[in-house]
């Protein structure tokens, strides 16, 4: 999640098979997207493109303006949006700047935040990962009542060096451990996977080592497949990898856009099967386009025989 890729070019029109599941139409309405300031302004009017109230998230990249940030998430919510824009805990240098920060966005009608540690190796002063964020108090104090953290079904090296998830799982029962203990409502938002089995198995994991948020599963809207292998290695995706793996040695599928249909099939299966696993919402990356991917996701929010141009 701490390093958001360009994305805003527009792509061809891309459909899920005909007539999609009720199961899928529930387990992917309520979805959530990603933008950028430069992105975003790209984007006439969201209105045309999203569900009312959906929930947009703002990355914030560093070297990006807080200005920039604050004016894109104060754009969003005068369009009718849920806005969540990105606090990546490395950029941040000191408990004063947090809280201008927060005083910012809470003015243009924020009161929800993604907490990372940042896409960068030193931290530029006091804070280095989200639970300094949360414990501070001050997003607390200005009024933030959503928080969401970072998760990774497929581990994280910058956490966890030598692999494994020792580190990560521990992080997370510290947060589950906040949520129980405050009345801020905590999630988890995942960097996105290609493959649902992996999915599956972390959410199982998280469960037996007691850590009871509720997950926004990360998915790779409909990109070219060169793109998509290109961010992935960027962002250290694991084994669902090998999904694009088998789809780059297809020749016959090669040039063909990707979307994401088995994940979100599967996923919605699992869930109608095991109405208890975690994952209660999608998360988009538009990494081939912010209106292709509003585009799939309306079409598969949709239930069999709708002919609603958005759910």
């Amino acid at each position: 999640m701490a390093r958001i890729l360009p994305f805003g070019r527009r792509t061809p029109r891309h459909a899920i098979p005909a007539a999609p599941s009720d199961a899928l139409a529930a387990f992917v309405r309520g979805y959530s997207i990603e933008v950028m300031p430069r992105t975003a302004a790209r984007v006439e009017d969201f209105r045309a493109l999203l569900p009312v109230g959906t929930r947009v998230y703002v990355a914030h990249i560093a070297g990006t303006p807080i200005a920039d940030m604050v004016a894109t998430a104060a754009r969003l919510v005068d369009e009718g949006f849920t806005v969540m824009p990105h606090l990546p805990a490395r950029i941040i240098p000191d408990r004063a700047t947090l809280d201008d920060w927060a005083a910012r966005y809470a003015d243009v009608g924020v009161a929800e935040a993604l907490l990372i540690a940042g896409g960068v190796a030193e931290p530029a002063g006091d804070f280095h990962c989200s639970m300094q964020l949360m414990d501070s108090g001050v997003l607390d104090a200005r009024g933030f009542t959503r928080l969401h953290v970072a998760g990774h079904p497929e581990g994280n090296r910058d956490i966890d060096p030598a692999g494994g998830e020792a580190a990560v799982m521990a992080a997370l029962r510290w947060k589950a451990g906040f949520a129980e203990r405050t009345d801020a409502e905590i999630a988890i938002a995942t960097q996105f996977c290609f493959e649902a089995a992996p999915v599956i198995a972390w959410a199982d994991r998280l469960r037996e080592a007691g850590v009871a948020l509720p997950i926004h599963i990360g998915v790779a809207g409909p990109a070219k497949l060169q793109t998509l292998i290109k961010f992935a290695m960027a962002c250290g995706v694991g084994p669902s990898m090998r999904v694009l793996q088998r789809r780059a040695a297809d020749i016959t599928r090669l040039m063909l856009p990707f979307t994401p249909d088995d994940i979100l099939r599967e996923l919605a299966a699992h869930k109608a099967a095991h109405p208890k696993f975690q994952v209660e919402a999608v998360h988009v990356f538009p990494l081939g386009g912010i209106p292709g991917s509003a585009e799939f996701m309306n079409a598969a929010g949709r239930p069999a025989g709708s002919t609603a141009a958005r759910a």
